[in-house]
């Protein structure tokens, strides 16, 4: 049963007096402890159709339904704090805060707090290899390292849904490759659906099913 779906998904922009359209109108199921990759040339949508899926972005027109949830106004600060994981390209973590703290935030933002929060903060810590530098700040990180800690907190919280943007693109080889085997363990024995946006021909190599996108349309 699929846990994350779209139907007719469509996304237009403006650009000055032009309307330039991104996604036409887009029909894609992910079930439970699949793990989709999404290929694409630069400029095809991918990264605009993860954010989709995400709720960070709504669709312009079409559905997208959550863990049976439809994403409107109702669901979907519920489905951002309970159902989603997201593992951003750019890491996006507070500076002011260590790798460690970086992922409680994100479970306190879910409702997470106190010793549990730290205890599962500190789990998905050691799970990425980061257990040595869960007290390092950002800024005394190497740019896999913030990669590892952005994985580490889309991970925790037992989110059923897991999404990335190039997870592997700042990490050495094996590095990227402990990430992704840790991804399919995820996905396997925990039925976390995910789905990753990469050119990193090893995540062939943990997906059940390769996607391409191109032109904002599945091909």
């Amino acid at each position: 049963m699929s846990i994350l779906q779209t139907r007719g998904v469509k996304k237009h922009f403006t650009e000055g007096r032009e309307t330039v359209t991104v996604l036409k109108g887009i029909d894609f199921d992910v079930d439970r402890g699949e793990i989709v990759a999404l290929e694409g040339p630069s400029g095809s949508g991918k990264t605009t159709f993860l954010s989709i899926l995400g709720c960070i972005l709504a669709p312009s027109s079409g559905e997208v339904v959550v863990d049976g949830k439809p994403a409107d106004e109702k669901h979907l600060a519920r489905i951002r704090r309970q159902s989603l994981g997201f593992v951003f390209q750019q890491f996006n973590l507070f500076p002011a805060l260590t790798a460690v703290e970086n992922v409680e935030y994100a479970l306190n933002v879910k409702g997470v707090r106190g010793g549990n929060a730290r205890t599962e903060a500190e789990r998905v810590i050691d799970a990425v290899g980061l257990g040595a530098r869960k007290h390092f700040l950002p800024r005394d990180l190497s740019g896999g390292q913030k990669q590892r800690v952005a994985i580490a907190r889309a991970l925790a919280g037992n989110a059923p849904i897991l999404l990335a943007d190039e997870p592997t693109a700042n990490l050495d080889s094996q590095s990227g490759t402990q990430i992704l085997e840790l991804f399919r363990a995820l996905a396997k024995q925990e039925e976390r659906a995910l789905v990753i946006v990469t050119h990193d021909p090893k995540v062939r190599g943990i997906a059940d099913r390769v996607v391409h996108i191109q032109d904002g349309a599945l091909v």
